[in-house]
């Protein structure tokens, strides 16, 4: 027992360890770099029967740095983080950089890379899919972030947590563990990975079941089919393994239990129906190419790798904020239904998960930032979350850089992707009806009011196809007539184009306004877009698209004029992408720590089954008293409003700055009303709405709103950012008694 105790003395002020290697581990000095004031948060040491153990339930708050919010960010943050450690202290780093963007590209890239994972070869598709050499299935971007930090991450103790994986995780890990080799700091760094995200396998099962469903056959039949999974007969169909006399009995069982899960969760996650959409799996046009799926996990891996020693996890598709909640569970030694706790983590990590949009980035507000004297646009600091052993939590920024952390800051990114108020995540479902924010100093805001619920019993996935090829020109219309010289054009390039069939996609559309007698010859010129998508590259090629559109500069509108840089109008591959569920016990998680020790990840114990629709309020049931005279002008000038994509819908959220204005939004802003500030962009389908009355917000979820999604859309706005802003340009009756105090 004493010598025990010596251990964990050594391994706490890095004295040499003489006993297992186990002690030895713990004598790197992960433990004994606490800057002055927070000796307080001294692990509580546990004796084993080998030596002691140091485990991380600290009591004071976790402090997080949020250091990429995509694949697109500034990369100074990791370095700039840690080598500030001394005055402005991290315990964990965390990066998002996965997106439906590039979870879709880099599945390609996989795919390229092992050409057997593809549903079927090119040759019947007349495509052909080249990347270039050297290309990897992660993302590069995160090694350039960490390369000139690693050395301060190690040097104090700093935890990092990414999911940079992409589609291959481990390929990342092995970078990782080279780059520490590198510098020399090999033995001071423990790097685990996280697998499991992919599920193309189980989908493609799940796609031939569908299937045989879809073909009407029963229950029995399915049975008869059902694939022996282990013993001498493995393979076999259950049928013809019976005929040979083999004992089926355990198998039948087997086959009888997931019947019943599946009833009980419902067909939508067996049949892969679409979220957006509806479209199940076996009817999607695309189902023969799929070439990649990938399964949005939870934190608990991220929490294990962390006690078991890991310094950096490195994870494919976990969700956006699961670094921030496995790191939060290990800090505080939260179990896996401490659910109360892990929502309020789980909304904490959505608030930094996206980098400096909490700090003023992508904020409706931006131009008091500029006159806030605090740096204004330049250098927006990096978020921080501060999450207390209960999951209390505060936002808030670096020390000594530009934007600001407010309650609008913290209401614009809570309001961004949100689906309604179930917000869910494999290992929680937190409740948003009730939350709140309050500023307590400057750029210190906490936050307030989350409620729990289990996790559902499914999760997330995102299936890449390979989705043919796409080629756009652009023309510039200036001046008079704009809409006129429009259709004179499209009628000629169709005719020009002939048979159009060819074509799954072929859009024509007017993007600006001419101004009224304009000044300058910019402002009265209108780009018009001529976008394209075919299944086969043949049938967009050069010869079948780009000449044809270019070729009538001769003959068309006055002025005609198309861009020179022509390469968008090449063909270049697209995938399309379909959202849908997959029960988490379907999921293999395992954690490969640094010494080969691996160590499954259960599904959550406890869950629970939410309707397929969320809560949605057509219209408040508010009434509003007389708010005196009103005017024109465009909803922005006193709403706040923040959006965002999931797949194929759109989200948007619109807040005010004062209490008594809230009850004039939410009843401006019902349904039917949306839809007419939607005006054309309005496509029929369901909209659903919610009232988050702590924050004075209403919030909007436009189903299917996008065209497919990021990876194929044929919109400008395919990331569904500027419905916020195209909204608040919308003219509406605003009260003076409002107006005088200031437009936004």
């Amino acid at each position: 027992m004493q010598l025990q105790a010596l251990s964990v003395l050594q391994a706490l002020f890095a004295l040499p360890a003489t006993e297992s290697s186990d002690c030895k581990a713990l004598s790197r000095g992960r433990w004994t770099r606490f800057p002055a004031g927070r000796w307080a948060s001294l692990p509580r040491l546990e004796l084993s029967s080998s030596c002691a153990r140091v485990h991380a339930h600290f009591t004071e708050p976790l402090v997080y740095r949020g250091a990429s919010g995509s694949a697109s960010d500034r990369r100074h943050a990791f370095a700039s983080l840690a080598a500030n450690y001394p005055s402005d202290p991290v315990d964990v780093i965390i990066g998002d950089w996965m997106s439906e963007a590039n979870m879709t590209s880099l599945a390609v890239k996989s795919s390229a890379a092992n050409p057997g994972s593809s549903s079927d070869s090119d040759s019947d598709s007349g495509s052909s899919i080249n990347t270039n050499t050297g290309d990897v299935a992660y993302e590069r971007t995160f090694l350039s972030s960490l390369s000139p930090a690693l050395e301060n991450i190690v040097k104090y103790g700093i935890k990092v947590a990414v999911n940079a994986g992409g589609s291959d995780t481990e390929g990342l890990w092995r970078e990782v563990v080279q780059m520490a080799k590198r510098k020399g700091i090999e033995g001071r760094v423990n790097v685990a990975w996280i697998e499991g995200d992919d599920v193309l396998g189980i989908v493609r099962e799940k796609l031939n079941c569908s299937s045989s469903r879809g073909e009407g056959r029963s229950k029995w039949q399915r049975m008869r089919n059902a694939e022996i999974k282990e013993g001498r007969l493995k393979g076999w169909k259950v049928f013809d393994a019976w005929m040979e006399g083999a004992e089926v009995g355990d198998d039948v069982r087997a086959f009888l239990a997931e019947e019943k899960e599946r009833e009980k969760n419902g067909s939508r996650s067996e049949d892969c129906e679409n979220l957006c959409t509806g479209e199940k799996l076996r009817d999607w046009a695309f189902k023969d190419e799929i070439i990649g799926a990938q399964a949005y996990l939870g934190g608990m891996g991220i929490a294990k790798a962390f006690r078991e020693g890991a310094d950096i996890v490195v994870c494919g598709r976990v969700s956006d904020a699961s670094p921030v909640i496995g790191a939060a569970a290990w800090w505080h030694g939260w179990e896996a239904d401490d659910f109360e706790a892990l929502a309020k983590a789980f909304v904490a990590g959505h608030m930094i998960e996206c980098s400096t949009y909490v700090c003023g980035g992508n904020f409706s507000g931006f131009r008091d930032l500029e006159a806030s004297g605090k740096g204004g646009w330049l250098n927006p600091g990096f978020p921080i979350a501060e999450i207390g052993k209960s999951g209390e939590v505060v936002i808030t920024k670096q020390k000594g850089t530009g934007g600001t952390v407010s309650v609008d800051t913290c209401k614009a990114q809570l309001l961004y992707e949100i689906q309604g108020p179930w917000y869910f995540n494999s290992d929680v479902t937190a409740v948003l009806e009730d939350i709140a924010f309050e500023q307590l100093s400057t750029d210190r805001v906490a936050l307030t009011g989350i409620k729990s619920q289990p996790p559902p019993p499914t999760t997330k996935i995102g299936i890449t196809a390979r989705g043919g090829f796409q080629a756009e020109v652009h023309y510039f219309l200036v001046g008079l007539d704009i809409t006129t010289k429009g259709e004179m054009l499209e009628r000629q390039i169709r005719d020009a184009l002939g048979d159009t069939s060819r074509f799954h996609v072929l859009k024509f559309t007017l993007n600006g306004t001419a101004a009224e007698n304009p000044t300058d010859q910019n402002s009265a010129t209108v780009d018009f877009r001529i976008f394209a998508q075919a299944r086969k590259m043949k049938d967009i090629s050069t010869d079948k698209f780009l000449r044809p559109v270019i070729d009538l500069i001769m003959s068309t509108y006055p002025g005609a004029t198309f861009h020179l840089d022509i390469r968008q109008g090449f063909p270049k591959p697209v995938q399309e992408y379909h959202v849908a569920l997959l029960p988490q016990s379907d999921i293999r998680q395992v954690v490969h720590m640094h010494d080969g020790k691996d160590f499954g990840i259960e599904p959550p114990r406890t869950t629970k089954v939410f309707p397929t629709q969320q809560p949605s309020q057509a219209s408040t049931a508010v009434a509003v008293r007389d708010l005196g005279e009103t005017v024109r002008g465009p909803l922005g000038w006193l709403v706040h409003a923040r959006s965002g994509d999931k797949g194929s819908n759109a989200n948007v959220g619109f807040w005010v700055r004062h209490q008594d204005e809230y009850d004039w939004l939410r009843s401006l802003l019902s349904v039917d009303a949306m839809k007419e500030l939607l005006a054309k962009e309005y496509n029929g389908k369901k909209i659903d709405r919610f009232e988050l009355p702590n924050i004075w917000a209403v919030h909007f979820l436009l189903h299917d709103h996008l065209d497919r999604g990021v990876s194929c859309s044929s919109t400008y706005d395919f990331l569904a950012k500027n419905v916020a802003e195209f909204l608040r340009s919308r003219y509406v009756d605003l009260p003076k008694r409002f107006l005088n105090r200031g437009k936004l």
